[in-house]
């Protein structure tokens, strides 16, 4: 068993135990984060190491998926982000970056995290560090407009030293749905580099690869992926957690 269907299933079994979870949203990044920490510099044991590279998961709502590979990479344990969502949890519907090791700006305002990873993205550049910075931005919260100003910013600066993740999983639950999102981070001055976002290999190679101007990977996601259920009717799945019967169905399917 890969350790996608176990972060899949880590995932459903916190969501059940909770009652929370934003699954779907969850499932379609799981290979694009779990490569992620697994190319950049950073280290579970000294998580303010000072030439650690930066992640953001602007689109905030996917927060689980982020503890889950924080607490597998060991950040911390596990078995306290069962408590995720709770009034006394340090592991809130959102992150938090004053409450969770490794979770490096509190994200959950539509639009939000990206102008921020821009904005270190600069401070890196004036003070001729080496450090990175990668962000996964949803379609859904692409609607905003301070996505594509932060793009603009990036192009201006010339910021090589930012990776922006754009999970293009094709559905949302409010808004317009963002059409040719190539062309569309092309023309705001990004080199692109499209993939099938659950491919791991080609993650590795987009995020390893060099460019000449900010780099946007156009990850082609399945909200849900893993779970049919999920993937073809994803609506109903917005927020809600599994029933007993879901889950034990749920994870026969993972393990098929």
């Amino acid at each position: 068993m890969s350790i996608y269907t176990d972060i899949r299933k880590d995932i459903l079994n916190i969501a059940f135990d909770s009652g929370h979870g934003h699954i779907p949203t969850c499932f379609s990044i799981v290979e694009l984060i779990q490569t992620v920490y697994e190319t950049m510099k950073n280290d579970p044991t000294n998580p303010e190491w000072d030439e650690r590279d930066i992640f953001i998961l602007s689109k905030g709502h996917a927060a689980l998926v982020h503890y889950v590979v924080l607490a597998r990479r060991g950040y911390f344990e596990m078995e306290p982000v069962c408590g995720f969502g709770g009034c006394e949890s340090t592991f809130g519907c959102h992150g938090d970056r004053n409450k969770t090791p490794g979770v490096e700006v509190s994200t959950g305002s539509l639009g939000h995290g990206i102008g921020v990873a821009v904005g270190i993205a600069m401070a890196f550049k004036i003070q001729k560090s080496d450090r990175k910075v990668y962000v996964i931005v949803g379609d859904g919260e692409s609607n905003e407009g301070s996505v594509w100003e932060a793009l603009m910013v990036a192009a201006d600066q010339n910021l090589t030293n930012l990776t922006v993740i754009y999970d293009n999983n094709n559905s949302h639950a409010r808004g317009l749905q963002i059409t040719n999102p190539g062309e569309k981070l092309s023309a705001f001055g990004m080199n692109v580099i499209e993939i099938d976002g659950h491919d791991t290999a080609a993650i590795k190679n987009a995020l390893l690869a060099d460019t000449d101007k900010p780099k946007a990977i156009l990850a082609n996601t399945i909200k849900g992926k893993g779970i049919s259920e999920m993937s073809d009717n994803h609506y109903p799945w917005h927020r809600r957690s599994p029933s007993k019967e879901e889950l034990d169905r749920f994870m026969e399917e993972l393990d098929a």
